[in-house]
This record gives structure tokens, C-alpha cells and sequence, in this order.
């Protein structure tokens, strides 16, 4: 049984047109980017005057306004952001979206009944997630795009929180908030609204080091479009609050196309022959091929087709014949003169595509038409059985411009009127609309008695002409007493005016609360340490890896005293308990802790490795989603947990509240460098954060399996026949670096950066500081390898060489050389755009 409550329909919003094509095509809600803090960083930055324009035309035609303010705020930003909020705050806005926890705590600590509601960025994927920030006072949590139907029915059951779902758009390859790929190759940061788009580049496949032939598939991470408007009858019933679509960069075409297509589902106004004309419609404004992501699950053969990343638009059929001068095309739909074709085809090793309008149509039969062309399109280009798209149809753009450019297409607010005339009294009129908004205005003077029989249809025509306004008229009543008064019509022109105007206000205004004099509380008492007393965690990710070290560290007789830890980071959980057999036999009498590290992402049901954990016991557990921190804090209060880099720390705020939950340290944020650490440092807890110094960097985290999609024929692991345990894999991309893909306990695979770095180079600025816990991450190294890198950090540390032999000594053990990676490098990205901080 559906919910009498429907479900909101949300839609992006990068400009004012935008705005309106959502708000006339059944918007109930949008949103765009927070000035001067943009997750699109591609957009044109809204300055304080635009977005109020925005906010002010949402709210009286109904429609909420969020604002998505969805990146890592840096420590030394929160004071910006505190003064842009000051801002934003008095235009009323209906709710923030936000992927940073401090950032929740500055938004609710100066503006306590303000609604957040929690990003996608923020990686929620669970219910234990939700349970965990319990105290934030977050409404509305975006779930990942990964989850499932039966993944998100199963969340429905265990919270109260209002769920937003991704319904239609681009999809992105990489968990949102866990992609690392534009900050790794280009110093660009996804969590800063800077993302690269590395998933649509082409990458060439090397498996067990020679190339793999794939043909024509070179796109190997770039994901169809979602589009899940069959789906959305199963979310209403199972009740999600909020069904959004992707697309600040796209067009106000494409905003209206998807407002009206599901609009029409969620009010159940459609039938199957509207719904295929609708999905026709949204992948012609807009499309790289339509899929339902993951709201089915895992499906490597349909996710990816991998042989373009780019808009294709809506599939037709393809080239049966050519004449001299004609093509003759095979397709279902019809073909329109003025419409855009591209004609795609791989040939000779090499990909061909080529675009033209359509000049003239001759239709042969139901499905067969011959096409004419410009004289400057050479025919001689295209062939038999090329694939043809269409791209453009000037046909649907008229119909969809109309739809929000034409007044009489605009959505309207339906409107009674009660006109009250009596002589020798001031005239009433009162207006109330659907919200129950009433307003009453009087007359400048009293009544007279008309002298003839007034035409109160006339003054009806009068009152109720609404055409240039917002809304429309449900009902008039025009109350008068026996003795007729007069009615001037240029008065009652002036009246209604009047009505509006208020009326306009009223649903513009928002009575907001916030504290200006808010401060953030700054400074604390800094612990310096020695070089030689830091304390140095050693991930690996082979059973052979940690054999080796540990072998090594039970039969040195060199010093190894900055050895705090070695964490387990296993892709197979079976080998997990014979390392640490291995550990307790040769280093239990040492203070060297072994610990054991979660998956990134968590989903319902998804237990199993964590209950695995428990049964280890290891010495400290570390933990890399929200959910994980919940469930094992429930399950073992006394197990000792450290929060890795993916809980995206980057600022104190959002430390200080990790660490309330129960975590011994952090790891900082991947999206550091050298001054944000640092400022960082210097207002949060140093002694209980942690700085990797050498790795190779995370880019991808993906629920796309590389391995299944494009080594087996198996749509998930239940029969891809398992090739990620026969071979190795690596991504080459288009500068000749070649990135490692590894595959975690629940096949999710994560592609490794192709250049290590060393943030050595930071350790003398640091430790005066109070920081003094470091990592060095293993990823294919062999445990000799591994070992030569780790006795050249602890020489380091030992003061033995100088950081310039440390760099040499390393680099020459990297297939790709050295880098010293983005906490070194203190230029911040600038986009080319127009625009940029016109907030100011």
C-alpha cells in the first residue's frame, strides 16, 4: 500500500534557467552549489544576489531549496565558511547538504534548527551509519549509489531518517567521497568539487603484464547513465523520502526533460507507451546509455560497455544501404529533417564517429528511411552497418524550452478569492493559497452606492485575472449587500495587486534563527616529539608481505623500536589467522601490535568480516567506514579501533567527534597538503592523528569489478569464475603509467596510483607539532622489497642518512619513480572557469 505522503522529486540547478525549467516541469525540490564552496567545480559560481534570486523564485512557486555544500572543509576555511553561512542563512534555505561532520557541528552550532541533511559524499551505505551519527540531528541521509533495492528496504526497516536516493544521471564508477583518482594524477580533489573525470578517459588493460586485446573497449570505467524510473514505483512503496537527479552541469533541457518524466511516475499518470517515449526523451536531451546502476545489484557485464564515455544519445539502428547521395537507415522510431545523427564504428583498430543533421527524410516503410545531408557531409565516410544515435531533435528542444520559457506553460498556484462590498464600508479582499497563506487588503476609502446595477461579472473578470502572477483561480466569491456599492475597476486592479504582493512575501519569507557571534574555539596545548621516538604502522596486503617483515623483525638486530604496528589488509580473510598465529609465535614478546584493517565500504548484511574480526581479537581493529565504527563498538566496547583515511578528516571539528565515538586515532585526510595539515595541527588533537608517508595512493573504489566485466562473461562473483585470483591486473592510461587493481574481501576493486610518494620530506615540520604517528603502505612489493623501504625509513628516523639518500634510496626501487605527492605540494587547483568566489 503506497504512502498517502508522496515522495519528493529533486533536481539539479546550476543557473536561474535551470531553476525554472525544474520548477515547471514538477519539481518539489532543488538544489545547487553553496557559494564559493561548490561540489560542481566546473559550474559558474553563484554569488550571494544569485542565489537568493533562485531561492526567492523556488519558494513561491512552492519548491524547497538545498544547498549543497558537499566538500571537505579544511581548517583553515572555517572561518570563511562561518562567514559565508552568515550569509546564505537569512535567505532560507530549506536544508544543507553536507559531506564534512565538523561541518555539520559549525552549521547546528550557529543555526541549531536548520534541517542538514547528509551527502552522498559522506559514503552512508548502512543503517549502522545513521545510528552512529545519531547526535548531528541529520533529517535526510543520501544513501551511495551503490545500494541496492533489497540493500535500501533493508535500511528503510531499521531508521527513521529520511532517505534520498539517486534516481537518473551520470554515474560515477568510484564510491562518491572514496574517489582519490583526480588528486592522485592531477592534485585535483574530488572531495573539493574538482573531480578530473579520470573515469571517462580510455585506459588500455595489461593482464600479467602484457596488454589484453578488448577490441574496441577502452573506456574500462566509465559506467552507463543511471536511469531508474522503472524502479521508482518500488522506492515510493517502500517509502524513500527523496528520488534525486544528477546534473548541475548539464542543460535546462535536460532538467525539465527528467522533472516531467518522473513527475509523471511519482503521481502515477503514466502508462508503458508514456514511459518509453519518456526514457526516449531524457536520453536524447542526454545520454551515455541507460542502465539501472546497482539498484538491482552487481551486473559487470551491463554496467560498463566500455566503448565510449561520452554522450551518445538515444540509440536508433543503423546505416542498411547507401546510394550516391543518400543513406538508408534502419530504425523502430521515427527520423525527423533537423535532427542530429551521429554515425559510430570501429575499424582497422580504430574508433570513427562522425556527427550531421538531417536534411531531408524519405520514408521507405515503417522502419526504414532515407536520409539526405548537407553537401559538405561526406557520405564516403560512413558504411554499412555503422551505428547510428540520435543526439538532437529540435522538435523535443522547442516542446521542453516551451515548457518553462512560454508563461502559459508555467506552473501555477491555485488561488480563492473572497471579495467582500458593502456601502459606506472599505472593501475586502481576501486570498488564500494552497499552503492556507491568507492575506486580506482593504480599500483606500469606503463604498459608495452605485448608481445603476453594477456587472459583477465584470469585477469578477477583474479580481481573478492572474495570468501575469504565479497563480491561478480555484474559486471567487464576491459577497455584497442588497444595496449595491460601487466597484471602480481601476480600484479593484489595485487591490488585487496589493493581494499578490503580500502574498508573494509571505511564501518568500522564512523566519530564520542563527547565532552572528558564534565562535570556534581555537588553540590548544601542543606536544613536540623527537624524530627518534615517532612511531612508524606498516600496512600490508599479502600473506607473504607480513611473513617476511615479521620474520624480519623477530631476527634483526637492528633498531626497530619506531615499529608500532603491522596492519593486516587482507583481500582473502581466510589468511588473516594464520599471520597472526605467525605474529604471537615470533613477536609476542615484543610492543609491536598486530591490527587488522576493515573494508572501505559496509552494506547491509555485510558482516560476515567484521564478525571474522571479532572472532581474531586482534590488538586494534582499523576502521574505514562509519557503519564498521557502530557495529563493532556494539559488538566488542572494549576492542581498541583507529579510523583510516577514508573517514575524510580534514579539519579538528571533524576529528574531535570521530574521536568522541570511541577511536584511539585518524588518519588525515588524502586531500591535504602541506599548510592545511599544518593549520590543521595546530587546533586539533596532533597526538591522536595519523600522517601516511609513503604509498601508493587509493584512486578508484569501485563496486565495478574490472576483473569480471572484461575477463569473464559472469555478472557478479557467483559466476565470473573468479579471474581476480588467476591474474593480476593494471589500468595503463594515456600519459603510459600503469595503475594497479586489487580486489577486497567483498570484490570490490580499487585502483592503486602507478607512482608512489613519500611525504618524508614533512616529518622535521610535523613533529613539533605533537604528530608522531606514521604509516608506510605495502601494495605488490615483494617482503624483501618491502623490507629494504622500511630500513631505509627507520635509517631515517634514526638519523643514520639524510632525507635526500631516504628519497634516493626509495626511488630506485619504483617501477614509476618517486613523488612526493599532494601533502607537498602547496599550489591549490584553480579552475579556468568564469566566476570563481563571486561570493565575495
Amino acid at each position: 500500500m503506497k504512502k498517502e505522503k508522496k515522495s519528493e522529486l529533486l533536481l539539479p540547478v546550476g543557473n536561474i534557467d535551470m531553476a525554472r525549467a525544474a520548477i515547471h516541469n514538477g519539481a518539489d525540490a532543488i538544489y545547487l552549489g553553496m557559494p564559493g564552496f561548490n561540489a560542481r567545480g566546473r559550474t559558474v559560481d553563484h554569488s550571494i544576489n544569485d542565489l537568493k534570486e533562485i531561492v526567492d523564485l523556488c519558494h513561491l512557486y512552492g519548491v524547497k531549496v538545498h544547498l549543497a555544500f558537499n566538500i571537505l572543509i579544511f581548517q583553515n576555511e572555517l572561518e570563511k565558511a562561518k562567514e559565508t553561512l552568515l550569509k546564505v542563512l537569512p535567505l532560507g534555505i530549506d536544508a544543507f547538504i553536507v559531506q564534512d561532520l565538523g561541518l555539520v557541528q559549525l552549521i547546528k552550532a550557529i543555526s541549531p534548527q536548520q534541517v542538514i541533511h547528509a551527502s552522498t559524499q559522506m559514503t552512508v551505505t548502512n543503517s549502522e551509519a545513521i545510528e552512529l551519527l545519531h547526535d548531528l540531528d541529520i533529517k535526510r541521509f543520501v544513501l551511495g549509489r551503490e545500494n541496492s533495492l533489497k540493500e535500501i528496504k533493508e535500511i528503510r526497516g531499521k531508521t527513521q531518517k529520511e532517505l534520498e536516493v539517486f534516481v537518473h544521471g551520470a554515474l560515477c564508477v568510484a564510491y562518491s567521497g572514496q574517489c582519490f583518482t583526480s588528486e592522485s594524477i592531477g592534485g585535483r580533489s574530488a572531495n573539493r568539487g574538482q573531480c578530473a573525470q579520470s573515469c571517462r578517459f580510455e585506459y588500455e588493460m595489461i593482464v600479467d603484464g602484457k596488454k589484453k586485446d578488448l577490441i574496441d573497449k577502452n573506456y574500462l570505467v566509465s559506467p552507463q547513465d543511471l536511469c531508474g524510473i522503472n524502479e521508482l514505483p518500488e522506492l515510493i512503496e517502500m517509502g524513500v523520502e527523496s528520488f534525486k537527479v544528477e546534473g548541475r552541469l548539464k542543460s535546462p533541457s535536460f532538467v525539465a526533460t527528467a522533472a516531467k518524466s518522473y513527475k509523471e511516475v511519482i503521481n502515477d499518470q503514466y502508462n508503458p507507451e508514456s514511459l518509453k517515449k519518456s526514457i526516449e526523451e531524457m536520453a536524447i536531451s542526454y545520454s551515455r546509455g541507460f542502465f539501472s546502476g546497482w539498484l538491482h545489484g552487481v551486473d559487470h557485464q551491463q554496467l560498463v560497455d566500455g566503448s565510449y564515455g561520452s554522450n551518445r544519445g538515444l540509440k536508433l539502428g543503423q546505416v542498411l544501404n547507401k546510394t550516391r547521395n543518400t543513406l538508408i537507415i534502419g530504425s523502430q522510431r521515427n527520423i525527423l529533417k533537423g535532427e542530429g545523427l551521429l554515425f559510430t564504428a570501429f575499424e582497422n583498430g580504430k574508433k570513427r564517429e562522425l556527427g550531421a543533421k538531417v536534411f531531408d527524410v524519405k520514408i521507405l516503410n515503417q522502419s526504414k528511411y532515407e536520409l539526405s545531408f548537407s553537401k559538405d557531409f561526406d557520405l564516403r565516410k560512413i558504411q554499412v552497418n555503422d551505428t547510428v544515435y540520435l543526439t538532437s531533435s529540435p522538435q523535443l528542444e522547442k516542446e521542453t524550452v516551451k515548457s518553462f520559457e512560454s508563461r502559459d506553460f508555467w506552473k501555477r498556484i491555485p488561488l480563492s478569492i473572497e471579495f467582500l462590498a458593502e456601502v459606506s464600508k472599505k472593501a475586502s479582499l481576501t486570498i488564500q493559497d494552497d499552503l492556507g497563506n491568507t492575506i486580506t487588503v482593504l480599500s483606500e476609502s469606503p463604498l459608495e452606492e452605485a448608481k445603476s446595477e453594477i456587472d459583477l461579472n465584470k469585477s469578477k473578470k477583474t479580481l481573478s485575472a492572474l495570468s501575469q502572477s504565479a497563480y491561478e483561480l480555484k474559486e471567487i466569491e464576491i459577497i455584497t449587500n442588497k444595496t449595491q456599492p460601487f466597484l471602480n475597476n481601476k480600484e479593484l486592479k489595485v487591490l488585487r495587486r496589493k493581494a499578490i504582493e503580500q502574498l508573494n512575501q509571505k511564501r518568500i519569507d522564512r523566519q530564520i534563527t542563527f547565532y552572528q557571534d558564534y565562535e570556534i574555539a581555537r588553540n590548544r596545548e601542543i606536544k613536540s616529539y623527537e624524530k627518534n621516538l615517532s612511531k612508524l604502522n606498516i600496512l600490508v596486503r599479502e600473506p607473504l608481505q607480513a611473513e617476511k617483515l615479521i620474520e624480519f623483525l623477530a631476527t634483526t638486530d637492528k633498531e626497530t623500536r619506531q615499529i608500532d604496528s603491522i596492519i593486516l589488509d587482507y583481500e582473502f580473510s581466510k589468511f588473516l589467522s594464520g599471520t597472526i598465529e605467525l605474529f604471537k609465535e615470533k613477536l609476542s614478546n615484543s610492543d609491536i601490535k598486530c591490527a587488522i584493517a576493515t573494508t572501505r565500504i559496509l552494506k547491509p548484511k555485510e558482516y560476515h568480516h567484521l564478525n571474522h574480526i571479532l572472532r581474531l581479537n586482534p590488538d586494534f581493529v582499523l576502521v574505514r567506514n562509519l557503519g564498521a565504527i557502530s557495529y563493532l563498538k556494539k559488538n566488542n566496547p572494549e576492542l581498541p579501533l583507529r579510523g583510516d583515511f577514508s573517514l575524510n578528516v580534514a579539519n579538528a571539528l571533524s576529528a574531535n567527534y570521530l574521536l568522541s565515538k570511541g577511536l584511539e586515532s585518524l588518519s588525515v585526510s588524502y586531500d591535504l597538503n602541506e599548510a592545511q595539515l599544518l593549520s590543521m595541527l595546530k587546533e586539533g588533537p596532533a597526538e591522536n592523528l595519523e600522517l601516511t608517508i609513503h604509498q601508493y595512493m587509493p584512486s578508484f573504489h569501485m563496486e565495478h569489478c574490472v576483473f569480471a566485466a572484461f575477463l569473464s562473461n559472469g555478472s557478479s562473483f557467483r559466476d565470473c569464475g573468479k579471474p581476480c585470483e588467476k591474474h593480476k591486473m593494471e589500468l595503463k592510461d594515456q600519459f603510459g603509467n600503469s595503475h594497479y587493481i586489487k580486489v577486497d574481501q567483498e570484490c570490490r576493486n580499487t585502483m592503486f596510483n602507478a607512482t608512489s610518494q613519500s611525504a618524508s620530506g614533512l616529518l622535521n615540520t610535523v613533529l613539533p607539532y605533537g604528530l608522531h604517528q606514521f604509516r608506510i603502505e605495502a601494495l605488490h612489493e615483494s617482503g624483501e622489497e618491502l623490507i629494504k623501504k622500511i630500513e631505509s625509513y627507520i635509517d631515517f628516523f634514526e638519523d643514520r642518512i639524510e632525507e635526500r639518500e631516504l628519497m634516493s634510496s626509495i626511488n630506485s626501487m619504483e617501477k614509476y619513480g618517486l613523488s612526493t605527492g599532494q601533502l607537498l605540494k602547496n599550489d591549490s587547483y584553480r579552475d579556468k572557469k568564469k566566476g570563481m568566489n563571486k561570493y565575495e
